[in-house]
């Protein structure tokens, strides 16, 4: 297993509007299509005004097959228009589980 860490910075007090936009249409949209939403979380000490989720995927390969179908879907690129906007920066980063991991 492999976990994708994405996080994304909004512009100064537009994280209330990202966080409601992925509870009402985002995160069912990812689901169905990318599967396993670990968690979502806001930053409260540290790099302020930022939503993070984490994705678990059985591979690299399942993980690019995933976010290419993801990407091709009409309602997420619709999502799309609406968050860019809200969206300062972006960094995502794979995880690998260490040998003594839970989730390994």
């Amino acid at each position: 297993m492999i976990v994708e860490e994405r996080t994304y910075h909004v512009f100064t007090g537009k994280l209330p509007e990202l966080v409601r936009l992925y509870e009402t249409e985002g995160t069912e949209l990812q689901q169905r299509i990318l599967g396993n939403l670990i968690g979502a979380f806001t930053v409260d000490i540290g790099d302020l005004s930022s939503l993070v989720q984490l994705w678990g995927y059985e591979s690299l390969g399942e993980r690019e097959r995933r976010r290419a179908e993801l990407g091709a879907d009409d309602g997420w690129k619709g999502f799309l228009t609406k968050i860019q906007p809200l969206i300062h920066t972006q960094r995502n980063r794979i995880l690998v589980p260490t040998p003594f991991s839970p989730l390994r």
